[in-house]
């Protein structure tokens, strides 16, 4: 069986997982929610100045380059390194999919197996 292969299953019971899904709010609230909280209370207090950075930091967001994707998750995996570190199962998980994800990224040199006659 090739080690390398990773059902489509394994991963999605890795991102539905409670403490993940958890951990990645908290990461989004921190990188976009603040902006959308922020527009909403702007907008609901007639504050200027709210809407004008929440309006820009959303634009920004829409950039092609922004970063905001990639630390949304980076965040969340420390923040489920740090609130569950005894979460076994999903930390092996997490090591696996990272295993599996430098192998694809590098490629995998396919070794010569010798047979026996």
């Amino acid at each position: 069986m090739n080690k390398t292969r990773i059902r489509p299953g394994t991963i999605l019971s890795f991102l539905l997982n409670p403490r993940l899904l958890l951990c990645v709010g908290i990461g989004w609230l921190v990188t976009n929610g603040w902006a959308y909280i922020l527009l909403a209370l702007g907008t609901a207090l007639r504050i200027g100045w709210m809407i004008a950075v929440s309006s820009a930091y959303m634009a920004f967001l829409w950039f092609p380059f922004t970063p905001e994707k990639i630390v949304t998750l980076i965040l969340a995996i420390a923040l489920l390194r740090l609130f569950f570190p005894h979460d076994r199962r999903t930390l092996k998980r997490l090591r696996v999919l990272k295993r599996w994800a430098i192998m694809k990224w590098h490629g995998q040199k396919k070794r010569k197996v010798k047979r026996e006659k």
